[in-house]
């Protein structure tokens, strides 16, 4: 892949429900958010809706949506980010990884989930920036933490590294929230204030043993799949992370933030 002068800084951002396209707000700030980054040559993104071990590379070549939710209106079954696959970042990485003993596998059919087009669609409409998306072959922190320092030397080719996910998830405790803007609950604003807290004091230790460290923690993420891309994005930033986006989104804490 070509070499660039600057490296590419790393991203951890709140991904939203496939309703994020119709949040004025939510989609000015992630293309407000883009306009200011370096172009890209490629994007890496890990979402919370993929899981599979050992880490797994998608589709190279054409790269297909998959809708991985249920009981939506039609038109969000129709959305399409026809964007170019990354055959030459899928080889980068399987050399770094190959390089530190790290087994890849290969989903060649696999492609861009809700987590993954959602975001990119607002950050990037014009589809044009090549996109892999791997599988987080763990939910355990330092694993994460770890390959996203493996992955850490494709951002001097260039190469933007994403985790996306959602900084509070809990979707069965989201009923009593009164629409969009409505004020969060209280573990969630909780859990969010402590978040932002420790990532500004660069406190990572604290952020990697949230579940014992955090408030409110297991409301927050009664299952940890939308935290644990951050872990990924901590190992590949050499920067404190900084807040780009915060507030909430039907009560889940929309924090989004950028590392380099």
């Amino acid at each position: 892949m070509t070499t660039v002068a600057e490296r590419m800084p790393v991203l951890y951002l709140s991904h939203g429900a496939p309703p994020l396209a119709d949040d004025a707000t939510w989609t000015r700030q992630l293309a407000e958010w883009s306009e200011r980054l370096p172009r890209p040559t490629a994007i890496l993104i890990v979402s919370a809706h993929w899981e599979e071990a050992p880490l797994t590379l998608g589709a190279t070549t054409t790269v297909p949506l998959v809708y991985d939710f249920w009981g939506f209106p039609e038109r969000y079954y129709r959305v399409t980010y026809p964007a170019p696959g990354a055959p030459e970042l899928a080889a980068s990485v399987r050399t770094l990884l190959h390089s530190t003993r790290t087994p890849v596998h290969d989903a060649p059919e696999r492609g861009l989930d809700h987590g993954a087009y959602v975001p990119l669609a607002e950050m990037f409409p014009a589809a044009d920036v090549p996109v892999l998306q791997v599988s987080m072959p763990s939910l355990d922190p330092g694993e994460l933490y770890d390959l996203g320092r493996k992955l850490a030397p494709l951002r001097d080719e260039g190469v933007l590294i994403v985790g996306s996910g959602f900084f509070t998830h809990n979707l069965s405790a989201m009923r009593a929230v009164d629409g969009v803007d409505g004020a969060p609950p209280t573990w969630s604003a909780e859990f969010d204030e402590w978040g932002a807290r420790a990532l500004d004091s660069g406190d990572l230790d604290a952020v990697l043993d949230f579940q014992r460290k955090a408030p409110a923690a297991q409301l927050a993420h009664p299952r940890t799949e939308h935290f644990a891309p951050l872990f990924v994005s901590l190992g590949a930033g050499d920067a404190a992370p900084r807040t780009v986006i915060d507030g909430y989104w039907y009560g889940l804490a929309k924090r989004s933030v950028q590392l380099g």
